[in-house]
């Protein structure tokens, strides 16, 4: 491909792209905020339990199964086009790494601190928020972290349901193939999907590095 395509193309589209690129992160984003809110209730429901825990992961793991395409499909006729099934099938993509996460982070808690923590009149939800939950949230970020990258790529095929951001001009470019213009939008899309990843990922460290206490790191 000729690079000189390549930047052309881009310069020429600068204003579109940053706004598939800021939709793209932000379905992202608030997908996540949903998953983890709903994993990490369902991680405290279960982690004390092998059977739910097992029950759990094991609903969560399913859905990974389902190939993007065809539950973009189930959800359609429910859902309709655009943001509401792509969002849906984002949270429940992203659900399985938080959960698990969720319930390692928990049950690797030290019952020593826990039984501590109840002696000097803490009771079952403030042993939780105060203790448990600081103890399983580096756990629970990597969780995240994984999801995030995941749903990063997953988004791409959302442009099926009419979704937002960069899939949209993948879509658009592998339906040009042969014109001058399909291998730079495929690609500009490609490239900029992994670039925003790797952001959101290193934003995650940052996170880790501010909400996590140097004695849990």
């Amino acid at each position: 491909m000729d690079f000189q395509a390549w930047w052309d193309f881009m310069s020429a589209r600068r204003s579109q792209l940053l706004t598939d690129s800021y939709l793209h992160v932000s379905a992202v984003v608030q997908s996540i905020v949903l998953a983890t809110i709903i994993a990490v209730g369902i991680g405290i429901l279960v982690y004390r339990s092998p059977i739910g825990s097992a029950v759990a992961t094991g609903l969560a793991s399913t859905i990974l199964t389902v190939p993007s395409f065809a539950l973009l499909g189930l959800l359609i006729p429910i859902l309709g086009l655009g943001v509401r099934p792509t969002v849906t099938a984002l949270v429940l993509y992203g659900l399985l790494p938080i959960i698990r996460n969720t319930i390692i982070g928990l049950a690797s808690v030290d019952p020593a601190i826990t039984d501590a923590a109840r002696g000097v009149g803490m009771n079952r939800l403030r042993v939780l928020g105060r203790i448990e939950m600081p103890l399983a949230w580096p756990s629970i970020l990597a969780g995240m972290r994984v999801s995030t990258q995941m749903l990063m790529g997953i988004l791409a095929i959302a442009a099926y349901a009419k979704g937002p951001g960069l899939g949209n001009l993948i879509f658009s470019g592998l339906s040009r193939v042969g014109s001058p213009t399909a291998v730079p939008q495929a690609l500009t899309g490609t490239v900029l999907i992994v670039i925003l990843a790797l952001i959101l990922d290193a934003l995650y460290v940052l996170l880790g590095r501010l909400t996590t206490s140097r004695g849990i790191r």
